[in-house]
């Protein structure tokens, strides 16, 4: 093992220069190159590469983004390229494949979330050493308990709660948060049991406003005068569709969400009569340093991925679970998407607090 590729992939999250560190310094340690490559898979197909000394990576402990650059596009697999004056999905895996081999590539190590780590076992098949490491606010990567930069985004949402809180006491408002989770609620579910909220509605629970309505009017009934509402974006009426900003073309995922937070508030308002106030948190939720548990869960995984290269293993994704580092086959972490499940303890534990779910 001579040399690495390390690439980040889909969206940003807190933690991935801690990953990029980690790599650097621990495959420095073997005596091991390693070779950043810009803007994720596109860097990939175009032969876009850097080195990564130690000097390289000096200082991007804390900071957030990621040095490499990354895209959510440019799959290689169904590149876009401009045939004829005509832009069309391509097929050029291939380039990747060149492109490795004229670098003296041993193996890529693939940072990223379901998106990106399903290309990563794309080109395992087609004989590439691969490992991948887990990567999502969203934390819905199977096979593995978390993925890091979940944390600093509950974070920052739990913070933002804990803002809405104050002002919605003042003003007797209902407070509407909405924050990401397409598929899966766990930002929403872990920030509002952690900032206190007292409605959390998830893509996996339909919601139904009736519901919602009789628990905030339950409240005023108690001389408690406001409410605040934490919405993953991708949460849905009973009934109802997910709520899409608009379509975009040539998109692998074609569809952009947003506007739940607003639905909720309008309808509060329209059919409620309820002053309703909407926030959304946006990405904000992928800016920003990394929490401590995050930094500490970075190192650990790019560290882990290093080892797992000398050792020859490929093909896996190293994953947590309870407090060790292990590998999985990179199949089983993309074989569908982790969702909460309606047994999950933290979600049993809202309810008996008394937090409403819509349901």
């Amino acid at each position: 093992m001579r040399k690495l590729a390390v690439l980040t992939g889909g969206g940003d999250c807190p933690g991935l220069n801690a990953v990029i560190r980690a790599i650097a310094k621990s495959a420095q340690g073997y005596g091991i190159e390693v070779l950043g490559i810009r803007d994720g898979f596109r860097g990939a197909v175009e032969g876009d590469f850097v080195p990564l000394a130690l000097k390289d990576v000096s200082g991007i402990l804390p900071r957030g983004g990621t040095i490499l650059g990354t895209t959510n596009r440019d799959n290689p697999f169904a590149y876009q390229t401009k045939l004829n004056g005509v832009n069309q999905a391509v097929d050029r895996s291939d380039n990747v494949i060149r492109n490795f081999k004229k670098q003296g590539i041993d193996a890529l190590l693939a940072i990223g979330g379901d998106g990106s780590l399903n290309i990563a076992l794309k080109f395992v098949h087609k004989g590439l050493k691969v490992i991948g490491i887990p990567k999502t606010i969203d934390n819905d990567l199977m096979a593995t308990d978390q993925t890091f930069g979940f944390q600093t985004a509950v974070d920052t949402a739990q913070e933002a709660l804990d803002r809405l809180h104050t002002t919605a006491e003042s003003h007797h408002r209902v407070m509407v948060l909405e924050v990401m989770g397409r598929y899966a609620g766990w930002i929403a579910l872990y920030a509002g049991v952690a900032g206190g909220a007292d409605v959390i509605l998830i893509p996996e629970i339909p919601y139904n406003l009736n519901r919602v309505a009789l628990s905030i009017q339950k409240r005023a009934k108690q001389g408690k005068k406001f409410s605040i509402i934490v919405a993953a974006e991708g949460a849905k009426p009973l009934g109802g569709e997910m709520v899409v900003e608009r379509l975009m073309e040539g998109r692998v995922d074609p569809i952009k969400l947003g506007g739940i937070g607003a639905k909720i508030g309008h309808d509060l308002e329209e059919h409620y009569g309820m002053e309703t106030r909407v926030t959304v948190l946006g990405h904000l939720q992928r800016g920003g340093s990394p929490n401590a548990y995050d930094r500490v869960l970075s190192t650990r995984y790019g560290a882990a991925a290093v080892d797992a290269a000398l050792e020859g293993e490929f093909g896996i994704m190293v994953a947590l679970q309870g407090r060790e580092i292990v590998r999985v086959p990179l199949q089983e972490a993309v074989n569908q998407i982790k969702l909460v499940p309606l047994n999950d303890p933290l979600l049993l534990a809202a309810r008996t607090l008394g937090m409403e779910l819509g349901d």
